[in-house]
């Protein structure tokens, strides 16, 4: 098992950064991103370079992350891992906080030092109205650098990649694994996001997830596991 989250993200990276590592749908809107290894890491960077140089944080430094399994979710949750911030589980104080745009009522439970919004649109597209006291991820992150070198692996790191390890050791997950991830069932990022990435295997997360359009994305998709 990698020392630290950053290093299994790496790891996963590494035996091809231009293969497809997280595959993106949503069948309520018709979208599909995919995100090669490479762009992935690029996000995670853009993410962790703002927390660090934008908000001034760094090792256990905590946040909040208010959004559902998404790859912009994926992008904000490695990004606050590799720049060594602890993500709560509870509402109450952290130093910055990350919410889908109908979350932001929800939001008042976190106090918070910086506040970010998502539209968790298609193509990354920014909010058109940007919630009072929150700043826009995607046009905030933009600016920032595509390279970071992770910090030490923060509090938390541990716990959670041996919970990882052991619910892809449940999912019967190996290397090379593509796993179709159904978001509603497995909206824990252990499962949807770490069990996967601990054993270097790629995801394909399908929010909204129509039953009827299963067989065809997973021939297309080329799946080897499936976790709905």
């Amino acid at each position: 098992m990698a020392e630290n989250i950053a290093r299994a993200l790496a790891d996963a990276v590494a035996p091809d950064p231009t293969r497809p590592l997280l595959t993106w749908y949503d069948d309520a809107t018709g979208e599909r991103t995919e995100l090669s290894g490479a762009t992935l890491a690029n996000w995670v960077a853009k993410t962790a370079n703002l927390l660090v140089d934008e908000v001034a944080l760094g090792p256990d430094d905590t946040a909040g992350v208010l959004l559902p399994p998404h790859w912009q979710t994926a992008a904000v949750l490695l990004g606050c891992w590799s720049a060594g911030l602890t993500v709560a589980e509870a509402p109450g104080p952290v130093d910055v906080l990350f919410a889908a745009a109908d979350r932001v009522t929800e939001a008042q439970a976190w106090p918070a030092g910086e506040r970010y919004a998502f539209a968790l649109a298609p193509f990354a597209l920014p909010l058109r109205e940007v919630p009072s006291g929150f700043a826009d991820f995607v046009v905030q992150v933009r600016g920032h650098g595509d390279h970071f070198t992770p910090y030490a692996a923060g509090s938390g790191d541990a716990d959670l990649l041996a919970r990882a390890a052991a619910r892809a050791t449940e999912f019967r997950l190996t290397a090379g694994d593509r796993v179709l991830v159904d978001a509603a069932r497995h909206p824990d990022p252990v499962d949807w996001l770490l069990a996967p990435l601990s054993v270097g295997a790629s995801l394909v997360l399908c929010g909204n997830l129509d039953p009827s359009r299963l067989p065809t994305r997973e021939t297309t998709e080329k799946v080897t596991r499936t976790l709905t």
